[in-house]
């Protein structure tokens, strides 16, 4: 095998940037080289957000609007870091829906009729999630039988036991520190700043997004020099310092619009601290590497020493547990946990994953793509809702889009395989 062309596997067990396929070894930086499936999505969500911005006179980037961006799609975020990482192993879940849906209803019996305290309500429902989880794990990576066909099982299944736990009612309201958690927003610690033209804004919701800029800079120049370290080829540095600062101007720009509203939603701190916990486990721990190995290519994860049907059955407990999350948050938003909730929610945390790049295959994807494929479908939602588009309509796009999405992925395989 030859150095300068590694299979998935090599490059998710030895390589930098696991989820990227490599880069030509010995590249000095000189050649423009641009991987099309894991930066065309950012462009993409560039001009989706300016056309959407056009077409409803500016109100998309309203405050209040990009709160409400956050706050209505956080669940599905949760939802899609979870499905990106069964999606990169090369299987699929059917059933996350429905488990938000029994776990949010779990949460609700505990905390409103049996007056557990709410912090150990939450435990037990995590707990729960991650037993759902083991359960599904169980029968695809110990069992055997496909990942679709346990999934859609469990789908009816967790639907059912919703049903049964509520007694087909809603069941709330939920403690205040939920509901918290779920739409409330950080105090502003230290006051006010002015900021000319734009009015006030919450100076501790404008450092912590400095903070995060900082650690993007510090992440991305990291991995810059590990590549140029195993001798891969990188972006001229121009391009590299212009591609952070348009970072630097989105980061900064919905911050400074969060922090003239109500300040940073707690939900979407959640959500930046799973994003960085989750970006590390793929990037830079092994188990995230053996994921990308166990998609990337079986056989040879397998010959590699790799324990795959242990990777399979943690990522479908880590799937369970996020979707208790996510049914935790929906539920604390609605104030009420209903058996209709998580509805098609599997079908969005699927589409924001392949519209974030990762491939049909299996062995590619990134948590930050599957974000901002959820991001895409949330924006595409609120846009044409503002435009007072009819539901069938905005159906339509989002179908559109991921069938875009999905032909792409095919097209630049077929590029690339084209090229060899």
């Amino acid at each position: 095998m030859s150095a300068t062309a590694p299979t998935n596997a090599d490059v998710a067990v030895s390589g930098p940037g696991p989820g990227e396929p490599s880069a030509p070894a010995g590249g000095s930086g000189r050649r423009l080289s641009i991987n099309l499936r894991q930066s065309g999505i950012y462009v993409a969500f560039a001009l989706i957000v300016l056309l959407f911005s056009v077409l409803t006179d500016g109100a998309l980037l309203q405050p209040q609007n990009i709160s409400n961006i956050v706050v209505q799609n956080s669940y599905v975020l949760i939802l899609a870091i979870g499905m990106i990482l069964i999606i990169i192993a090369g299987h699929i879940d059917l059933s996350a829906g429905s488990v938000v849906a029994v776990t949010g209803a779990i949460a609700a019996v505990l905390m409103v009729e049996q007056d557990v305290p709410w912090p150990l309500a939450l435990l037990i429902t995590l707990v729960v999630g991650g037993l759902i989880g083991a359960w599904q794990g169980f029968w695809i990576a110990y069992f055997g039988i496909p990942a679709f066909i346990v999934t859609l099982a469990g789908m009816l299944l967790f639907r059912a036991l919703t049903l049964t736990v509520l007694g087909n009612q809603g069941i709330g309201p939920f403690p205040d520190p939920v509901r918290t958690l779920a739409n409330g927003f950080t105090e502003g610690y230290l006051g006010n700043v002015g900021l000319g033209p734009l009015g006030g804004a919450d100076l501790f919701s404008l450092l912590v997004g400095i903070a995060a800029m900082a650690g993007i800079v510090v992440v991305q120049w990291r991995s810059r020099v590990a590549r140029l370290g195993y001798q891969q080829s990188v972006e001229p540095l121009p391009l590299f310092v212009l591609k952070l600062a348009l970072a630097g101007v989105v980061v900064m720009t919905v911050v400074v619009q969060l922090a003239r509203f109500k300040n940073l939603p707690w939900v979407l701190i959640l959500l930046a601290g799973l994003i960085l916990a989750y970006s590390l486990l793929t990037n830079r721990a092994v188990f995230g590497r053996q994921i990308y190995a166990v998609g990337g290519n079986l056989q040879a994860a397998t010959l590699s020493g790799v324990k795959v049907k242990s990777v399979i059955f943690w990522i479908f407990v880590n799937m369970g547990v996020l979707a208790a999350l996510a049914g935790i948050i929906f539920a604390g938003r609605l104030n009420q946990a209903g058996p209709t909730a998580g509805n098609a929610f599997e079908l969005d945390a699927i589409a924001a994953a392949f519209i974030g790049g990762a491939a049909v295959q299996g062995g590619v994807g990134k948590v930050v793509g599957a974000i901002t494929g959820g991001l895409i479908m949330g924006v595409i939602n609120n846009g044409m809702s503002l435009m007072g588009a009819p539901s069938e309509r905005v159906m339509l796009v989002k179908g559109a889009v991921l069938l875009a999405a999905v032909a792409f992925d095919v097209w630049t395989k077929r590029r690339a395989g084209a090229s060899r």
